[in-house]
């Protein structure tokens, strides 16, 4: 399958530590590593290990974070369909505490992709059989609608308002006021609105609840669940799977990589 990520990308640190300090307080972490993250970059690395190969349109800063993000990203097998601005590449601290939550601060502006951008292959996009889009302006959701299933977070809303398109679905945290959908936010409506819930599952409409699936091991890091889930729920529509399937299939990656340190170390696969 040809498959696709629209979206951003962060260098982001993570920290572990056994909780997150209070005003004023020093607290010593137990771990430090860092790691090419963001939505978009979670998503196609995600998207990679279900189909062997994932195709990421995005931006990068021209200093050494972004260097190291894109040589991350490449290590994934994630295909990069990328531009470089004269900006610094966003970048974050992330505290994950004992009970595996994670606490985020991002530094910088967003590196938004712009779907007028001549120097991209968005042909690439035309007649791939998935899109996930996380972050772009109006012009990319509707060169990511060149593909036949387009699935969108609800954190863009607005950008998806603007780009008056059909989604195949919308998925997004029912409990992050940021990435809540209703009834008419967007026309045409979308086929499909996924509505997350971590461990207790989460709703469709239509469909009614989902039930959330075992977690392969013990809770370690939630860094990245909700992007795991998103770009399994994508595979699995894009390849023909009933919606029932498709999200099992994406609540099965969101558990998965909960058990593991940051947005890699453990992520569901479906190839070798």
């Amino acid at each position: 399958m040809r498959l696709a990520v629209v979206g951003h990308v962060e260098w982001i640190d993570f920290l572990h530590v056994e909780r997150v300090p209070e005003q004023g307080e020093i607290v010593h972490a137990s771990r430090g590593w860092g790691d090419a993250a963001g939505g978009g970059a979670v998503a196609a690395v995600q998207l990679a290990n279900l189909a062997g190969e994932a195709i990421f349109f995005t931006t990068f800063g021209s200093d050494a974070r972004g260097r190291q993000a894109r040589e991350r990203l490449e290590q994934k097998r994630v295909r990069l369909a990328a531009h470089e601005i004269e900006q610094p590449q966003r970048y974050g601290v992330t505290f994950v505490d004992d009970e595996g939550e994670r606490t985020i601060t991002v530094v910088g502006e967003r590196l938004t992709l712009q779907g007028g951008d001549p120097d991209l292959p968005w042909s690439e996009l035309e007649g791939a059989d998935g899109v996930y889009f996380v972050s772009g302006d109006a012009a990319a959701v509707r060169r990511a609608r060149k593909a036949r299933v387009l699935v969108a977070a609800s954190r863009s809303l607005g950008v998806l308002k603007e780009a008056g398109v059909e989604l195949d679905a919308i998925v997004g945290s029912a409990s992050d006021p940021g990435e809540r959908y209703q009834h008419g936010d967007l026309d045409p409506p979308p086929r499909l609105v996924v509505h997350t819930e971590g461990a207790h599952g989460g709703t469709l409409e239509p469909g009614g609840r989902y039930q959330p699936v075992e977690l392969p091991g013990p809770i370690v890091d939630s860094y990245g669940c909700g992007d795991c889930f998103a770009a399994g729920l994508t595979y699995g529509l894009a390849a023909g799977m009933s919606v029932e399937e498709a999200v099992e299939l994406a609540a099965r990656c969101g558990a998965t990589v909960l058990t593991g340190n940051g947005p890699y170390e453990r992520q569901y696969e479906l190839i070798g």
